[in-house]
Formats: structure tokens, sequence, C-alpha cells
């Protein structure tokens, strides 16, 4: 299993412990079943950008305080220099880079995406998740899925989509792509 994805359940159980909630009650609190978030907990299934700001929601924490253990705390700004921001591999496709995680109580999550080139026979990874999102592409083309509607991204080109439809996306011509992604 993805090293991040055990660490973000290491850091969700120790949210957990210090609210002094049983795994039955922190997972009624977010309205997640509990053998899923058992699967959570154990870093035995990755957890969506939907789901992680639900339970940072509901008690009251920065959403990259568990994706990648950096308490923020700036709340007039937050600079991310080139290169510098906190990364992590959520699902095997994509490497997240957050550009606003030390920014409190901010209103979107924003990272620079990087996708690696991928057999065109691998399955594409598919996300649905409450709310919207923006996409820029910085370097690259890439194929974009919405909703079974196939888009060819350049650099330069994006896209404002709700992200509640199934989305997905693959590098093409054998060359990586990194992209700004939004979600709201």
């Amino acid at each position: 299993m993805n090293l991040d994805v055990k660490e973000i359940g290491q850091r969700l159980k120790g949210l957990r412990e210090a609210l002094d909630m049983t795994a039955e009650e922190f997972a009624a609190s977010c309205n997640i079943e509990l053998p899923i978030y058992m699967e959570y907990e154990s870093g035995e299934r990755d957890l969506t950008i939907s789901v992680l700001k639900g339970i940072a929601t509901r008690h009251n924490v920065d959403v990259s305080v568990l994706m990648f253990a950096d308490e923020p705390r700036m709340s007039s700004y937050f600079l991310t220099r080139k290169g510098k921001g906190l990364s992590v591999k959520r699902v095997e496709d994509y490497n997240y880079q957050t550009l606003a995680g030390g920014f409190n109580n901010r209103k979107a999550e924003v990272f620079e995406v990087t996708v690696e080139p991928k057999n065109e026979d691998v399955e594409i990874h598919h996300s649905i998740h409450t709310g919207q999102e923006f996409n820029l592409i910085l370097e690259g083309r890439m194929l974009m899925q919405i909703n079974g509607k196939d888009l060819i991204m350049e650099e330069g080109d994006s896209i404002y989509f709700d992200s509640s439809l199934p989305h997905g996306l693959r590098a093409l011509d054998n060359k990586k792509v990194r992209l700004i992604v939004v979600v709201l």
C-alpha cells in the first residue's frame, strides 16, 4: 500500500485519539460506515479530497494537517516557493504538491499536480467528490475525461467543472503533465 495513504491513516487515527473518540463514534460523526472508516485509518483505502475535507470540516482542523502533517500557521498570507510545497502521492497516478497548505481557514485546496505518463492500456483513475474544480495545464498534453466525455488539453488550457461527475486524466505523448488544480 502507498506509504502516503498509510501516513494519512495514522494522522486520522491521531486526530480521533486526540478527540478521545472511539472509531465507531468518529466514523458516525463523519457519516462514514465503520468498516470503510477502519480501512481509511489503517491505510488500506485511499481517501478522496472530499472525504478528507469533510472530516477536517467536521472536526475543525485544516485538511492539510491530515494530508501533509503540517500544521498551518498563517492567516494573512502564505508564500510557497517554487518546488517547496508539501508533497504527497495520494493515488498511484498523481503526485500532489500543496500550494496553500500553510494558510488557515482557506476556502479552496490548491495543488500543483504532476501526472507521469502511463501505458495507454492502464485504466484511468476517476475521482468523484463534492464541489467544483478548476484545472490549468502548465506543461504537457493530457486526456481529461469528465462524465464519459474525452477532452484533449494542452499547455495554457483550463477547465472548470462540477467535480461530482466522474473525472480523471492521463498524460499524453509519453511526457509528464503538470497542472494547477483548485478544489472548491
